[in-house]
């Protein structure tokens, strides 16, 4: 019997997609790239050191992770005013 080796299953849940800030015309690598992180907090936390360096930055929630969440360059300010929530807590049930 051969065993099937399965990638590791990654626990992050949010992106932060954001602009190179050290593009050179005439280089061919990513314009842009992308972090992950395990809760909401930490992306706004990191998108927040990002926006002193672009303004282009997208953010969202990784799939399968419900609520799907995607959040534009536009929005990004926005989302970063809105009130912390606990990551740990979505989706769970407190009238057991």
């Amino acid at each position: 019997m051969t065993r099937v080796l399965r990638p590791k299953k990654s626990k992050a849940k949010w992106y932060v997609s954001f602009e190179r800030k050290d593009r050179r015309p005439g280089r061919n690598y990513p314009v842009r790239e992308a972090e992950t992180f395990r809760n909401e907090q930490e992306a706004k936390a990191f998108a927040r050191t990002k926006l002193a360096d672009s303004q282009n930055i997208n953010a969202g929630t990784i799939n399968p992770h419900l609520p799907k969440r995607m959040i534009s360059s536009k929005q990004v300010l926005d989302w970063l005013d809105e009130p912390e929530v606990d990551d740990q807590a979505e989706g769970t049930d407190t009238n057991d």
